[in-house]
C-alpha cells in the first residue's frame, strides 16, 4: 500500500461507514484476535482478550453523531512491579465525524490551537470524501480509557520491598518515631 508521508498509518480496527450506509440502525464492532493483538502492541500492553462497542450513529447533514459505550477486557503491566494483571474498561463514547477542514477552517498548517471543551461539547474528528473510519474511533476511545499507571495488586508489597514510601502513609521524625513505639 503506499501514500504520502503526511497520512497516517491504516488503522488496526478498520471499521469505513459511508455517510450512505448510516441508516439508524445501532452498529456493533467487535474486535477479531488478530485485531486485538495489534492493537495491544499499539498501546504497549499484554493483551486485549475482548473489545466490544456498541454505537449509534446520528447523521445531521455531512455531520454524524456516534453514541455508545465500548467495552474490553485488557492485560497490562502493573506500573509499579512490572507484573501482568487483568482490567476491565467501559467507556462512554461520544464524539462526532466532521467533513475535513470544518473545525478550524483558517487555520494554516503548523498553526497551533489550544480548544477548551464545555461538558456538553463532542469530540470532533475530520473524515475527507463520504467515508470516516469508526474502528479508528472506537480504537482512541480504548487508548483513552487504559490508565498507564494503573497498579495491579501486589504493587503495594513491591513498594514496601523496595522501602518506597506511599504519599498517604506519614513519613518524617514524628511517623518514625511513632513507628519504632509500636516495634517496641
Amino acid at each position: 500500500m503506499t501514500g504520502d508521508a503526511s497520512s497516517p498509518p491504516p488503522s488496526e480496527l478498520a471499521r469505513p461507514v459511508s455517510l450512505r450506509q448510516i441508516t439508524g440502525r445501532p452498529y456493533e464492532i467487535e474486535a477479531n484476535e488478530a485485531e486485538r493483538a495489534a492493537l495491544a502492541r499499539r498501546f504497549a500492553i499484554v493483551a486485549i482478550s475482548r473489545l466490544v462497542a456498541g454505537v449509534t450513529l446520528d447523521r445531521q447533514g455531512e455531520r454524524v453523531a456516534v453514541q455508545g459505550t465500548l467495552t474490553a477486557d485488557i492485560l497490562q503491566p502493573c506500573a509499579v512491579s512490572g507484573e501482568e494483571f487483568p482490567v476491565h474498561i467501559e467507556e462512554q463514547i461520544a464524539l462526532r465525524f466532521v467533513p475535513e477542514g470544518s473545525i478550524h477552517p483558517s487555520l494554516q498548517e503548523g498553526d497551533e490551537i489550544e480548544i477548551e471543551l464545555d461538558e456538553g461539547d463532542l469530540d470532533e474528528i475530520e473524515y475527507a470524501g463520504d467515508t470516516f473510519d469508526l474502528g479508528e474511533a472506537i480504537a482512541q476511545t480504548l487508548a483513552l480509557g487504559i490508565d498507564p499507571y494503573a497498579e495491579g495488586p501486589n504493587a503495594d508489597a513491591v513498594r514496601e520491598q523496595a522501602g518506597i514510601k506511599t504519599d498517604d502513609a506519614p513519613s518524617g521524625p514524628l511517623a518514625e518515631a511513632l513507628a519504632g513505639l509500636k516495634k517496641d
